[in-house]
């Protein structure tokens, strides 16, 4: 079996790119189509109301034209997103929740009260009147320069724009008033940039502050799990192993303490046997607090702490580690203990003879570097991720620390766990 879990977010670039070009293209585009898409919309629109009192079919019309403005604000998010860089998530459509007519007219109400999807039309609407502005200053543009070399053609009257008639005699004038088209044009391109991007932007920078928030709660989440995980491992342990020790550590001094007179002897014998006794309890507490905070990670690092993770394992463990320094505390303890529970894992569970680990720092695109670790074992395999087992454990510290997991377990093995955390310090 194959488990994921991740945590991610976009990032919105801080200045969209200027594109005028291809600005220019869409706003032509969208200028000739809005001609026919705004007013068909209008004229869709009349009609649904002007039938909605003709035994109700004209909300059949109202519902199909709620589809096309849902269609139109998606090719509108889309668009805009590709033009200037935008990582913005598409425009989906919420679905009923349950069957039933009930709950598909809910939906619609749902759908049709979306802010985004209103925002989006929005958009497109003014990019329409944009493009077809726009339209209009390349023509008064061209018309224009025609028009100032027209004595060249000996015209006494030249048709200029927006239907005017223009005397040839003041048609040199005429190439200086062009560049106001000129300007206008380049004005609308400029516009629909700042206009777009504010419109779509906006609902990107929500959406990745809504992934923020997403991610912090999963965070979050994770680390309440881990540390409540932690605290019942900690309190297992003292209760089944350190603390029974301690009870018979008193109970043999105890012995001691009452035959030390009558005999000597006995009593050094039971002092002997407490010694041992404590001192395997030492033993024990430093194995747990070894649990809770490897203290050769802040001395050595986690090539020194692995490699003593690797010693002390049951069974045979090939480690390649190759790391270029230091990274940050939360980051090398994630990679740690996800080892080393592995480790426990693959000796106890899986019948494992053999178990491969690696660890490398990685770059991916511009983002942090992450510390990558990958566990495999030779196992049976059919690990799987169980609330309050060892692998939950993992993953709840690996997300706590803003890492991601993945296991794959196929049934006969063999069984491979990835770790990524990130560790910039």
């Amino acid at each position: 079996m194959t488990s994921t879990l991740q945590t991610q977010s976009g990032v919105l670039p801080a200045r969209p790119p200027l594109r005028l070009g291809l600005t220019l293209l869409h706003l032509a585009a969208l200028g000739t189509l809005g001609v026919v898409v705004l007013p068909l919309v209008i004229a869709w629109f009349a009609a649904g109301v002007g039938l909605t009192f003709l035994l109700g079919f004209g909300l059949l019309v109202l519902t199909g034209l709620l589809y096309a403005l849902f269609g139109l604000a998606r090719f509108e998010i889309r668009r805009v997103s590709d033009l200037y860089d935008l990582r913005v998530e598409p425009l989906v459509w919420r679905p009923r929740q349950h069957p039933g007519f009930g709950a598909y007219v809910r939906s619609l109400g749902h759908n049709l009260a979306s802010g985004r999807m209103w925002a989006a039309f929005g958009s497109f609407v003014i990019s329409c009147f944009a493009g077809a502005t726009m339209l209009s200053g390349l023509e008064w543009m061209i018309r224009l320069c025609v028009t100032a070399f027209a004595p060249l053609t000996q015209a006494e009257i030249v048709p200029g724009p927006f239907g005017m008639d223009i005397p040839a005699g003041q048609a040199p004038w005429m190439l200086v008033v062009a560049l106001l088209g000129a300007a206008l044009a380049v004005a609308m391109i400029f516009m629909h940039r700042a206009v777009t991007v504010g419109i779509i932007g906006s609902t990107a920078r929500e959406t990745e502050l809504t992934e923020r928030v997403r991610t912090t709660a999963v965070q979050r989440e994770g680390a309440m799990r881990a540390a409540e995980l932690e605290r019942t491992r900690i309190e297992r342990d003292l209760h089944d192993g350190v603390q029974p020790r301690l009870v018979s550590v008193a109970m043999t001094l105890g012995l001691a303490h009452q035959q030390i007179d009558s005999n000597p002897e006995q009593a050094k014998a039971l002092v002997a046997e407490a010694h041992a006794s404590t001192k395997s309890a030492i033993t024990e507490l430093r194995q747990l607090t070894r649990g809770i905070y490897a203290s050769v990670l802040d001395d050595r690092g986690l090539d020194a702490a692995l490699s003593a993770i690797a010693g002390r394992s049951h069974i045979s463990v090939q480690l390649d580690v190759q790391l270029t320094g230091r990274y940050a505390r939360h980051a090398e303890a994630a990679v740690y203990f996800a080892i080393a529970e592995a480790l426990t894992n693959a000796a106890k569970h899986s019948r494992a003879s053999n178990c491969r680990v690696t660890v490398r720092e990685r770059a991916i695109g511009q983002e942090q570097p992450m510390l990558w670790a990958r566990i495999e074992d030779n196992g049976t395999g059919g690990a799987r991720i169980i609330p309050g087992g060892g692998l939950d454990g993992i993953s709840n510290r690996v997300v706590a620390a803003g890492g991601t997991i993945t296991l794959d377990s196929p049934q006969g093995g063999p069984t491979a766990l990835e770790v990524n955390v990130p560790c910039a310090s």
